[in-house]
């Protein structure tokens, strides 16, 4: 009996150091990791290592075969890429300062290792490869890097110029480009006021999450210029998919089309004239604008936002108001009776402001508005100009406009 007890006792003993083994290598099993996959590092989508790579820049006045032959091509070699090529890519457009990268297989028999790959960088972004590993062969292919979006707002006060301002705040310098040119029609860039502000909803673009590639699409902007809102929201201009322009909070596009004439009612008195006979002068003498005339008082209106950039009197024009549209025009308003209130230099206005009224000083026969227009610094016929087009949003997607741009509305007005 007590060798029968004995011997389960063993037994017992021996099954627990089995137990005990057998988790032991299972649990060794278990902690055993695969070898981790070979990471290939690329370059352009080709495998760095295997090529020698070259990179460098373009210099002034150098061409694609100088380029070529400073890596071992040789020139009826050079001659038959670029007739292999010549029409899926133009080695004129090549740029001076440019990069450029040269791939060259390390496991060439040729010991001069001569060029495989030819990859040009016009910006950071796009890039052009030509691919002549093989002899009978030449791929060209236009890529683009991968980009990262990162959505961002913005808000500056204007203390100095809206350029340093916004680099200021640690925001891209290509910023205040972008807004330049949404805001071409609505606000001088040249004459912002201390205190002016605006707020922005973009993207900022990012090449291997590090490298800053620029602005992306600007969603929505309000600038407080002169002590007024101006709004700025992206929508599809039209049907068209990929056309967009930007439109305030009533659905009016930014981009201004000028009054046909500075006043509600009235008449054409004279036209722009370069040979017109002067009663006033008793000669030709060339008559730089258009003449309204109307009654003494009648208001005159701006034509087009802008930014009042003269105000005065001469003994020609009488009194008179100039005004700066952008860039590219401004106008010019003679013989007023009297300036509107609160018109002074450095005034904003909006089209349809009233900045005076009719009136005949100056040498002036009789009461009217000399309108005068300038395009490029240079006076021109009002009448005769093609203005660029200005539709505010179509009626029928209005509704559906000012719906949509009520979430972007309110996250301008919370920015801070």
């Amino acid at each position: 009996m007590m060798i029968k007890k004995l011997f389960s006792s063993l037994a017992f003993i021996f099954l627990i150091f089995s137990c005990s083994n057998s988790d032991k290598k299972i649990k060794t099993a278990a902690i055993k990791t695969p070898t981790p996959p070979k990471i290939v590092e690329k370059i352009f989508g080709y495998p760095k290592e295997d090529f020698i790579i070259n990179r460098d820049t373009i210099q002034k006045n150098e061409t694609f075969g100088e380029i070529l032959s400073k890596y071992h091509l040789t020139y009826p070699e050079i001659y038959q890429l670029t007739s292999k090529i010549k029409d899926s890519f133009n080695i004129k457009h090549l740029k001076a300062g440019k990069t450029y990268t040269i791939l060259s297989l390390k496991d060439s028999l040729d010991s001069l290792a001569r060029p495989n790959v030819f990859i040009y960088q016009p910006d950071l972004l796009n890039y052009t490869i030509i691919d002549f590993k093989q002899k009978d062969t030449v791929i060209v292919k236009k890529e683009k890097r991968p980009v990262k979006v990162v959505k961002k707002t913005g808000y500056v006060t204007i203390n100095h110029s809206l350029y340093q301002d916004i680099t200021d705040k640690n925001l891209s310098p290509k910023l205040a480009m972008e807004l330049s040119n949404i805001y071409a029609w609505t606000v001088d860039f040249f004459h912002l006021n201390k205190g002016d502000e605006f707020k922005v909803i973009y993207e900022d673009l990012y090449i291997d999450d590090t490298i800053y590639a620029g602005i992306g699409t600007i969603y929505a902007a309000l600038f407080k210029y002169g002590g007024k809102d101006f709004y700025a929201f992206r929508y599809p201009s039209d049907s068209v998919a990929g056309n967009f322009d930007y439109f305030d909070e009533k659905g009016r596009t930014l981009r201004k089309q000028f009054l046909k004439a500075p006043l509600k009612f009235g008449r054409i008195s004279s036209r722009y004239n370069l040979h017109r006979f002067i009663r006033y002068y008793g000669r030709v003498k060339p008559h730089l604008g258009t003449d309204f005339a109307a009654p003494t008082g009648t208001p005159i209106m701006a034509t087009a936002n802008g930014v009042v950039i003269k105000k005065g009197y001469t003994s020609g024009n009488g009194n008179y108001i100039k005004i700066k549209h952008n860039a590219t025009y401004s106008t010019q308003y003679l013989h007023m009776s009297k300036f509107a209130k609160g018109i002074h230099v450095g005034s904003v206005v909006k089209q349809g402001d009233i900045i005076g009224y009719v009136g005949m000083t100056g040498h002036a026969s009789g009461p009217h508005v000399c309108y005068r227009f300038w395009k490029n610094g240079k006076q021109v016929d009002a009448l005769k100009e093609k203005m660029p087009p200005a539709k505010p949003i179509d009626s029928s997607r209005l509704e559906k406009y000012l719906s949509d741009i009520q979430v972007l509305k309110k996250q301008l007005d919370n920015i801070k």
